[in-house]
């Protein structure tokens, strides 16, 4: 059971009324960077890991 259309629409409408037409645009830019910025980081963490893998290999030798 997923979400429809009618209770996305709903709750749309609720953050609309909550936020206001003004301050959604600034919401939505900040969410974007947000997650850009998780990425970012979960990315980076993978090649600290395949970093420190090296580092423990090179020591092992």
């Amino acid at each position: 059971m997923g979400i429809g259309f009618f209770q996305l629409l709903i709750i749309l409408l609720i953050i609309l009324i909550l936020f206001g037409r003004g301050k959604l645009p600034a919401l939505a830019e900040d969410l974007g960077k947000s997650i850009k910025a998780f990425k970012k980081g979960m990315d980076g963490e993978k090649t600290d890991s395949s970093s420190a893998e090296e580092t423990d290999a090179d020591k092992k030798e």
